[in-house]
């Protein structure tokens, strides 16, 4: 009886939830994987930028080696020092008084955005209330509501779909969580009009759109959302869960757009790139206090106190050790310097491929998109009907041996690991300009 192959087994035994592209990977080092076969390709999908210093790298080997002989798990009603000392690196890299809560994903690191804001609302006294003491302890004046925008990515649990600003995430799952509310990216009008609603008790936005195909907020746009908060007494959230903690050339990727730390939100969630391809998210939540309906205040970083929320695996003694190591690897070795560095090259080295098959090249440090002209299918030969040009374009790079990751209809994500060579920048764009000739010259 034959061995079943990868792909039989997956048929078999695993629930049909991604569309997966047919390829058995084996291993990796550095920016590089191959698969069953031996095939060599460029990784610039990196796990959707999660393996932020490239696949296997010796320090961060070497460290959770050493934890994996001492500790792996405990449970959170404990004190461990590897998840300890990562909470005290994360507050120094966001450069803000605050507290950190870990879990196992950027979904779940919304979650956690969510029911601060939940919390924030229910129990906060709203600013400047007109409420008496006894109305507001009896609801009328309690908020919920979260604005988010139209675009967004936030995950795929039920909250997730429900604050994510794109239909297709939606369908099939409705009802949808109430609460939230969408307006359109970098409108502020719109974003103005909506705070004003009753109810309303946080922003929440992504300072990059990573999914819909890397769309950056505008300086003026952060800057009037803290302003709005402020005024308003919201709290603002920022989803960093693809942007942060390095990608952009900066720790935190809203102080590259703004150029300096002239805004601070409220709460941050974090995780893919955090341990380097360890399952683990985090949210922070600054230490603004927050006046209580039952009286006193407390700070917004101890709002959510023992019971409210909680998780099993979250910051487990060996995936803090690495991330604690993979946060050490980026600040010691200039990963945020080569980020930034890079990532100008490749955006540079994009635009002067000069394709017809390309309408726009864009990004920031090393989170790039490539945005394909409208009518891609009329240009190309072979188009397979109802295939979306970028999947066609991504599995086409797969054959010349690069990875990539389709944003959308129309557009490709390159989202290399932060240490990432000029010289395999340059082989990439070299295998994007051959596979683009090529589908040009096959008409």
């Amino acid at each position: 009886m034959s061995t079943p192959t990868t792909r039989e087994l997956y048929d078999r035994y695993v629930i049909p939830t991604y569309g997966r592209f047919d390829l058995r990977l084996a291993r990796g080092q550095g920016s590089v994987v191959w698969d069953e076969d031996g095939k060599r390709y460029l990784d610039f999908g990196a796990g959707i930028a999660v393996t932020s210093i490239g696949h296997c790298h010796p320090r961060v080997l070497a460290a959770m080696r050493a934890q994996l002989g001492t500790l792996v798990h405990t449970s959170n009603l404990y004190y461990t020092r590897p998840q300890a000392e990562l909470a005290e690196r994360l507050v120094r890299l966001i450069g803000a008084p605050g507290k950190v809560f870990f879990c196992n994903s950027g979904a779940e690191a919304n979650e956690a955005l969510y029911k601060l804001a939940r919390k924030f609302g229910n129990e906060g006294v709203p600013p400047e209330s007109k409420h008496t003491v006894g109305e507001i302890i009896a609801g009328p004046a309690c908020r919920t509501g979260i604005i988010a925008m139209d675009g967004s990515f936030h995950g795929r649990t039920l909250a997730g779909i429900a604050a994510t600003g794109q239909e297709k995430v939606k369908k099939g799952f409705e009802p949808m969580v109430p609460g939230f509310q969408h307006v359109p990216f970098n409108d502020g009008p719109a974003l103005l009009a909506a705070v004003q609603e009753p109810g309303v008790v946080a922003i929440l936005l992504e300072p990059i759109q990573g999914e819909r195909g890397v769309h950056p907020a505008s300086a003026a746009f952060l800057k009037l959302a803290r302003e709005l908060c402020d005024r308003h007494g919201l709290l603002l959230m920022f989803d960093e869960v693809q942007c942060g903690l390095g990608r952009t050339g900066d720790w935190c990727g809203w102080k590259t757009l703004l150029g300096d730390a002239s805004v601070m939100p409220d709460a941050v969630s974090w995780a893919k790139g955090i341990a380097g391809g360890f399952p683990l998210g985090a949210m922070w939540a600054s230490d603004r206090l927050v006046t209580l309906k039952a009286g006193g205040t407390v700070a917004l970083c101890d709002l959510l106190g023992p019971g409210s929320h909680g998780t099993t695996f979250g910051g487990t003694p060996l995936v803090s050790a690495g991330a604690n190591e993979v946060l050490a690897v980026i600040e010691e070795e200039g990963m945020l310097e080569n980020a930034r560095a890079l990532g100008a090259h490749a955006l540079a080295a994009l635009r002067a491929l000069g394709s017809p098959l390309i309408a726009d090249v864009r990004g920031v440090g090393l989170i790039l998109a490539c945005e394909l002209v409208p009518d891609f299918a009329t240009r190309v030969f072979t188009l397979p009907d109802g295939k979306a040009p970028a999947l066609f374009l991504v599995e086409a790079l797969h054959a010349a041996g690069l990875l990539t990751v389709p944003s959308g209809t129309h557009a490709i994500r390159w989202l290399p690991p932060l240490n990432v060579s000029r010289e395999e920048i340059d082989e990439a764009v070299e295998l994007l300009r051959v596979t683009l000739e090529r589908l040009t010259l096959a008409r």
